[in-house]
């Protein structure tokens, strides 16, 4: 399929979902795009998310003011606008496989939001990460402030969200909202082929039970039950073949 904001290509089991925006921006083509995107996806055993020049701009705030406007003031309207882009990252944080973002450049507001709801952020030296909206009178609505405290704490996330200001990849990793900086884009991009190939191979019912168990927001033992639950529905005797017989 041709895509106007995206491309989406494969290599092996890995594949990578790109965002092709001049401008690095998100248009209103983006989300429809991606959730078609995601569902072209196949057999794909892990996906990356890149932009093809800064990972995100956040969102085309000239292109996209034409179809907010005539919601603001109806709560109903506005909610079924913002539907579509719920629908793009929540169809990303549910995909039974790993997602990788792998963030070179800017990484703002909507960008950011989306890079939130993949497994793993990995990003170049030169990343920049920013939630601005409160700038532009905006309060985040697209799970920023729902998943940011899972990943760097609230107050972290109340930082980055209340005062607009950005934060390098080095504060980035400092607060764990990235797990490795790399020199450049190539070393990044180098280097989420390779993570998402390692991960594309481990056995497929594995991964998805971990990411359903980390994801889950269970109590302790509700969480562990429900591992232990996938466990006896997914192990295999094969699986553990491996492990006895190096034991």
């Amino acid at each position: 399929m041709t895509y106007e904001s995206l491309r989406l290509s494969r290599t092996g089991e890995v594949a990578t979902l790109t965002f092709t925006h001049p401008k690095g921006a998100f248009g209103p083509a983006t989300w429809r795009e991606v959730a078609l995107a995601l569902s072209e996806l196949g057999d794909a055993r892990a996906l990356i998310v890149r932009g093809e020049r800064a990972f995100s701009t956040g969102l085309d705030l000239k292109a996209t003011a034409p179809v907010i406007a005539p919601a603001l003031g109806d709560a109903a309207k506005f909610a079924a606008v913002v539907d579509e882009m719920h629908a793009a990252i929540e169809g990303l944080a549910a995909l039974p496989i790993p997602v990788i973002a792998a963030v070179d450049g800017w990484c703002i507001g909507a960008g950011l939001e989306l890079a939130s709801a993949c497994d793993l952020r990995l990003c170049s030296a030169g990343a920049r990460f920013s939630l601005p909206e409160v700038k532009l009178g905006i309060t985040a609505d697209l799970g920023g402030l729902q998943r940011l405290p899972g990943l760097i704490g609230r107050g972290r996330t109340a930082q980055l969200a209340l005062t607009g200001d950005p934060i390098d990849a080095q504060a980035a990793e400092r607060w764990g909202l990235v797990t490795e900086v790399h020199a450049d884009a190539d070393a990044l991009y180098s280097r989420a082929d390779a993570l998402a190939a390692q991960l594309a191979a481990l056995p497929p019912k594995a991964v998805e039970g971990t990411k359903r168990i980390l994801e889950s927001g269970l109590p302790h033992a509700e969480s562990l039950a429900a591992a232990v639950a996938w466990n006896a529905r997914h192990m295999t005797a094969e699986g553990l073949s491996g492990p006895l017989k190096k034991a």
